[in-house]
């Protein structure tokens, strides 16, 4: 495989791009909110909404993503730059969203390997809800414990990024990808071979429509952009990358459904298990550290199967965390000509002290309320996923519908005609009609969330 070549760094093979692109949208959108939002907004009725989203929206944002950073070979902000100079600012609003989730994506990777730690020393070994929850309540409204287990996710994403594109991101998602399916598939078999696991698959099988509403279309299409890592300027970032013969089309194609696949995987791992030993499967985020470990203590060989869970947990985490910093440290990089490893440092410990407020948040700070009655950080994730990330995908359509134009950008995702592109016209109204009509709808809901 030739090498991807650009003058900032590139990828040593496309298999290294689509596995560190995909590992960047498989991490806790998929493993830790795709469960809980299936388990929360009716099982099927859900999943069918969101794949009909991602193939919709999601595969348009993704090659309008892949376009701009390839055809700038820069960062966000320098990508909407060398088109147009006074766009420059749009690239700002992926960046920040990005940056704001890596500070509190740090504290929940921390809870992870609390996780696989406790569950090592056989620490979790009832099946009783409110002993579980209090266990997960106590650990993270501790001011000390969670911020060592969130210093020590951070770190682990420094040292990757901190060895580039080839040596440092490239080269940890191809070992962390191809683990996370196997692990993820060997905790599926055990699931859905349970007694009882068959409720789970046809609540996850069987929509029911009677349960469709405009709060299952916000929460697929919220749920999309944060599982594609689109909006956060992590995929212009990881497309500035790309040598000018890549498929770019084919890429945006592997890559949501790489992200699919896991997503509906750890849905199958996680609800027939559920609904086989008979826990509530909407549950929300307590899905994942209150009722799993309750789940593997009633499952044979549990105790295996939860750490072999969490460690996947973890990868995803992982891979999905290195770009979130990769994002911000690209940009540094480029805009001010500072040496990879300084800019990795200076904000990975900038996230993490930001990180501190919604760590405390679960304990010490928690009476302290900031948007809407939320908590820290609830109310730095809802500034980020609910309206950081539409607003970037929403300026981007636009940007490349009405702006650049999609007949320049077609050019660039078909180099220059030579090759086939087959969905070109329907990309094309998507990006300047139906995704900035969805995206901007959901921004506006989003908005009014902020008054309710």
């Amino acid at each position: 495989m030739s090498e991807l070549k650009n003058e900032r760094g590139s990828w040593g093979s496309r298999i290294g791009f689509i596995l560190a692109a995909a590992g960047s949208a498989v991490g806790l959108g998929n493993v830790w909110k795709f469960p809980y939002l299936t388990g929360e907004y009716g099982g099927a009725v859900f999943i069918v909404t969101y794949i009909v989203l991602l193939v919709l929206v999601g595969f348009t944002i993704m090659l309008a993503e892949l376009v701009l950073g390839r055809h700038s070979q820069q960062g966000p902000v320098g990508a909407y730059r060398a088109i147009k100079k006074n766009w420059a600012f749009a690239g700002f609003f992926g960046i920040l969203a990005s940056y704001l989730i890596l500070t509190y994506y740090s504290v929940i990777g921390g809870w992870i390997i609390k996780y696989i730690v406790s569950g090592l020393l056989g620490n979790f070994n009832t099946s009783d809800m409110d002993a579980l929850g209090g266990i997960f309540a106590n650990f993270i409204g501790q001011p000390f414990e969670p911020l060592i287990y969130h210093a020590i996710f951070m770190i682990i994403t420094l040292g990757i990024v901190m060895g580039g594109i080839q040596g440092g991101i490239e080269k940890a998602s191809k070992i962390l990808m191809p683990a996370l399916f196997v692990i993820l598939i060997a905790v599926v078999i055990r699931a859905v071979t349970l007694p009882g696991a068959m409720a789970g698959l046809e609540y996850m099988l069987k929509p029911d429509w009677s349960k469709f509403g405009i709060d299952v279309v916000v929460a697929a299409l919220v749920q999309v952009f944060f599982s594609l890592s689109l909006g956060m300027g992590v995929i212009i970032t990881y497309g500035s990358y790309l040598g000018k013969n890549e498929n770019l089309a084919t890429s945006a194609v592997q890559i949501p459904l790489l992200d699919a696949a896991a997503a509906l995987l750890s849905a199958f791992a996680v609800l027939p298990a559920v609904f086989a030993l008979g826990y509530n499967p909407s549950a929300g985020p307590g899905l994942l550290f209150i009722t799993l470990p309750g789940v593997f203590a009633k499952m044979p060989m549990g105790s295996f199967f939860g750490v072999l869970f969490f460690i996947f947990v973890l990868f995803a985490a992982v891979s999905s965390s290195i770009s979130l910093l990769e994002a911000a440290v690209t940009y540094v990089c480029d805009e001010f000509n500072i040496k990879r490893k300084n800019a990795t440092i200076g904000l990975g410990l900038l996230a993490f002290l930001i990180g501190i407020p919604s760590s405390l948040a679960n304990g010490a700070f928690g009476a302290i309320t900031f948007i809407n009655g939320m908590n820290f950080f609830d109310s730095v994730g809802y500034i980020a996923e609910n309206l950081l990330l539409p607003l970037s995908a929403f300026v981007l359509s636009i940007f490349i519908g009405w702006v650049w134009g999609v007949d320049k950008a077609l050019e660039e995702a078909t180099n220059k005609g030579t090759v086939k592109f087959g969905m070109a016209k329907i990309w094309a109204i998507s990006i300047k009609y139906l995704s900035p009509i969805a995206i901007g709808y959901i921004l506006i809901q989003s908005i009014m969330g902020l008054f309710a």
